[in-house]
This record gives C-alpha cells, sequence and structure tokens, in this order.
C-alpha cells in the first residue's frame, strides 16, 4: 500500500506522540504539524523533515498549496489540539480535502455534531474520532459477555478513575470548564461511550457532585446502574496506590467483581489508526451518546 500523508494539529500535546507513533507504526507520514508552543523536538523521534508552524494561518495555507499541487495531498488531519478546538480544526481539515482523526471529545455539545454530520456528506469527506476502549481486549470480552448473558439483566457497576493532576492542570486550557467541558468531559468521556457500548443506549442520570477537580453521580443505561467518581485529586487515591507510588487509579466493578483491564492500553491508538485505515474507524456520529452525557454532567454543575 503507498504511504499516506499525514498533517498533525496540536503536536506539543500530550497525546500527541501516540498519533505520531500511530501514523509511522501504520507506515504512513507525517508531512506537517501545527503548534503554538515550539517545544516540539518529539517530532524528531518520528518524523524529523515534517514541516512544522506555530501559526494556524501560515498552516492552513500551506495545506492549501498542498491540496493545490495534487488532489488530496494531505490525505489525513490528525487534531490533539484543546477540546473547544476540534470543531474548528476538523472544519480546517475538510475545508483542505483531508479526512480528520480527532481526539476525544470530537467536540463539547451534542449540537455540535450535526452540523459535523452535514459536512461529511458535503464534502465527501469522514471524520473519525478515537474511541479506543472500544479496541481494547478486556472490554471486547466483556461486551461478549454481556450480549451473550440474560437478556432481561440489568447490571450493577462501580467505576472509578483517580488521575491525579498537579496545579498547573488547572492554571492551563484544561482547568476552564468553557475549553475543556470539566472533569467529566476530560476524564470521564471514553468511559461513557465503554459503558454504553457494553450496555446499550442511556437513558438517564443523576449528578451528585461536580467541582473544578472531581465528579460523581449514578448513570443508568438498558441493561446498567452505573455508580461514577471521577476525580483529578491525588488526595482520593486509595492507599494501595499510594504505597505502590502510583498517581493514577482507575477500578470498574460489576456485580462486585472486579474486571481486570489494567494493561494494554500503550498501543491502541495504532490499532485506532489501522481500523480508520482499513474503512472501520469509528466516525463523528458514533461519539453522540458520549458527549451527550457528558454536557449534561457539564450542565449540572455544582461547586
Amino acid at each position: 500500500m503507498n504511504k499516506l500523508n499525514f498533517a498533525l494539529i496540536g503536536a506539543a500535546g500530550y497525546i500527541a506522540p501516540r498519533h505520531m507513533r500511530a501514523i509511522k507504526d501504520t507506515g504512513n507520514e507525517l508531512v506537517c504539524a501545527l503548534d503554538p508552543y515550539d517545544g516540539v523536538g518529539i517530532i524528531d523521534s518520528y518524523f524529523p523533515h515534517a514541516d512544522f508552524f506555530t501559526e494556524p494561518e501560515r498552516f492552513d495555507r500551506h495545506l492549501d498549496k498542498l491540496r493545490r499541487q495534487g488532489q488530496g495531498y494531505v490525505d489525513y488531519v490528525s487534531i490533539c489540539s484543546p477540546n473547544y478546538l476540534h470543531d474548528a480544526h476538523i472544519r480546517m481539515a475538510v475545508r483542505n480535502g483531508a479526512h480528520a482523526i480527532c481526539e476525544k471529545p470530537v467536540v463539547l455539545n451534542p449540537w455540535n455534531l450535526d452540523s459535523l454530520c452535514e459536512l461529511e456528506q458535503e464534502s465527501g469527506k469522514n471524520i473519525y474520532t478515537i474511541l479506543q476502549l472500544r479496541l481494547h481486549p478486556g472490554i471486547k470480552n466483556l461486551r461478549e459477555k454481556v450480549k451473550k448473558g440474560p437478556a432481561d439483566k440489568v447490571y450493577d457497576i462501580d467505576l472509578k478513575y483517580i488521575t491525579s493532576r498537579g496545579r498547573w492542570y488547572f492554571f492551563s486550557w484544561k482547568g476552564d470548564l468553557q475549553k475543556s467541558g470539566g472533569v467529566a468531559t476530560n476524564i470521564g468521556i471514553h468511559f461513557f461511550d465503554m459503558l454504553g457500548w457494553i450496555f446499550g443506549n442511556f437513558k438517564e442520570l443523576e449528578v451528585i457532585e461536580n467541582s473544578y477537580d472531581r465528579a460523581k453521580g449514578r448513570l443508568v443505561f438498558e441493561k446498567a446502574r452505573v455508580n461514577w467518581f471521577l476525580s483529578l485529586n491525588e488526595k482520593d487515591l486509595p492507599g494501595q496506590a499510594i504505597e505502590q507510588g502510583k498517581r493514577t487509579f482507575r477500578s470498574i466493578t460489576i456485580e462486585g467483581e472486579e474486571v481486570e483491564f489494567s494493561e494494554g492500553f500503550t498501543d491502541l491508538h495504532t490499532e485506532s489508526y489501522r481500523e480508520i485505515l482499513e474503512g472501520r474507524g469509528f466516525r463523528v456520529s458514533t461519539a453522540r451518546p458520549s458527549v451527550e452525557i457528558a454536557q449534561r454532567i457539564r450542565s449540572s454543575r455544582r461547586d
């Protein structure tokens, strides 16, 4: 297969190296990248010959020049920018004749998905999102187990995800509710998508606590009642995590039984890219239920 050309927006971001690795591992080429911050030496580990821009206007112009050199010269634009810019950057990609691959959340509000779906139809270009938990072997096995179980069974689930963040986090765009969507969006949206994928349509929610660094509540799906807790505060880490020097803790119990999926996360972006390039990627419309859940939690903010 011929190499495909990629561009990347948000090259200095935390998640960008996983996208660079996925582009490289799938045998393709990163031809240009954008980030207002120029500390992007990580690019040298993957694509040292990629053009780099700190200004979106010049990056947009460069994409346009490449497109005019040959139809679809940049085949895909990978988007790792701050959450509130995803919508605009997806549009930039499609306007320049490329498919888009966007990190979670693809948008902050469900009504923005409608215009992106229209954009797909108008342009003939696909907009994909990264929902890598759906590709995790342990999660796929759990889904099959639920599908083969009693049709009328409703499971009781406890979800806890604590990922400690330092003071810097709350001074960055991630700590700005209007830019990030808050805790539920930043660290919870993958889990909300996973729960809906396994346990069916979302039915209702209750928000018990919702502040700048933690959120807690109940979710009801067709086949599950979920107590969930999300936190960025290290004080919420359980004793065993602290003793092991870990700053992240995740736990899912179903009917009191722990679901083991602590390993196997490192290559899921590469697997996501393989699925996309084989025509099996998760399109923008797939993200709607999880985006709706996160938005409803955000609108129920309780400080």
